[in-house]
């Protein structure tokens, strides 16, 4: 048996997991707790540290099963194959989402007006600034060096 990635709709990611499980399917989709506030309130919820994301175990002649839960969209796939996520991996994000040594969790978006800093190749050690952000290209500009940078993005999903 080996851990899949499956590409699921947005926000159904909890959903999908409970469905799956009760189809008698070994799942995990890591949540952290953020606080939410509101006007009148706060509350402490529970989201999906990966986004559209959850992970199966199973073997490969049982990976059409999923396809059965609404809100499954597909495989994530690499290489020309499913992507298979070694078991040390999902105790490795298990472990690191259990260490108490760990206040807050964010993963966030590539968004115009972010500041980076260049940490490898021609341009290492530069800031810059997000411009544009596309599917598959990214613009930033390069202050110190007066230059606007044009890259490809390789496909993640």
């Amino acid at each position: 048996m080996k851990w899949y990635v499956l590409y699921v709709k947005p926000k159904s990611e909890k959903k999908v997991a409970e469905l799956l499980r009760k189809m008698g399917i070994e799942v995990y989709c890591p949540l952290v707790k953020e606080v939410r506030q509101w006007s009148d309130r706060k509350k402490t919820v529970e989201n999906p540290l990966f986004k559209s994301y959850v992970f199966v175990r199973l073997n490969n002649n049982e990976r059409q099963m999923v396809f059965a839960v609404p809100g499954v969209v597909r495989y994530l796939f690499w290489l020309g194959k499913p992507a298979v996520v070694r078991d040390e991996e999902i105790q490795a994000i298990e472990n690191w989402l259990t260490d108490d040594a760990i206040e807050d969790i964010t993963l966030s978006k590539l968004v115009p007006g972010d500041e980076l800093h260049l940490k490898n190749g021609i341009l290492k050690d530069h800031k810059a600034i997000i411009q544009k952000v596309g599917k598959k290209r990214i613009r930033l500009v390069i202050p110190g060096l007066g230059m606007v940078l044009n890259a490809r993005i390789k496909d993640v999903v």
